[in-house]
């Protein structure tokens, strides 16, 4: 026998304000786990004293409880594989956090996102995953968001022999 639906909270999505600086911490941390908790915090801090280019703007997301369970991060890029424009919204961090999942936590931060990018003048939203992260993928798909190109990177150490 399956589970029933869980049923749907309330959900708001509002702009990060300095009291959400401890649940972006750790939700970064989950999301970025390469990067230290000292990195992220300094990276907070600095968004919310207007010193970093990225992210121009970052949501929030609360539960019924008034809890944020997950943000996105936003910023405007002049390039984006596939795109058109020179001026294209992008999803730089997008987190939900995993008791929280599948309640429409996700799409209520891509919908308000989207909304947030229109303010902007922007016509084109785009976005990215790692290639093997098939969860996030499913999850842009369901979003509406088409996937155009799988990039692997590459980098060489080429510092001086001595």
């Amino acid at each position: 026998m399956s589970e029933p639906p869980r049923k749907r909270s309330p959900i708001q999505v509002r702009p990060v304000t300095p009291a959400d600086a401890g649940a972006w911490l750790r939700m970064r941390c989950a999301l970025w786990p390469e990067g230290s908790e000292t990195e992220h915090r300094d990276e907070i801090e600095r968004f919310f004293a207007g010193q970093l280019r990225d992210p121009l703007a970052t949501l929030a997301a609360l539960n019924a409880a008034g809890d944020p369970v997950g943000f996105a991060e936003l910023s405007i890029r002049s390039y984006a594989e596939d795109c058109v424009t020179d001026r294209v919204a992008y999803l730089e961090g997008w987190y939900v956090a995993t008791d929280a999942r599948r309640q429409g936590i996700g799409g209520a931060l891509v919908r308000a996102a989207e909304e947030w990018a229109r303010a902007q003048g922007c016509t084109e939203f785009a976005s990215d995953a790692l290639i093997d992260n098939a969860v996030s993928a499913a999850a842009h798909r369901a979003l509406g968001f088409d996937e155009t190109v799988q990039l692997r990177c590459f980098r060489k150490d080429i510092t001086p022999r001595e």
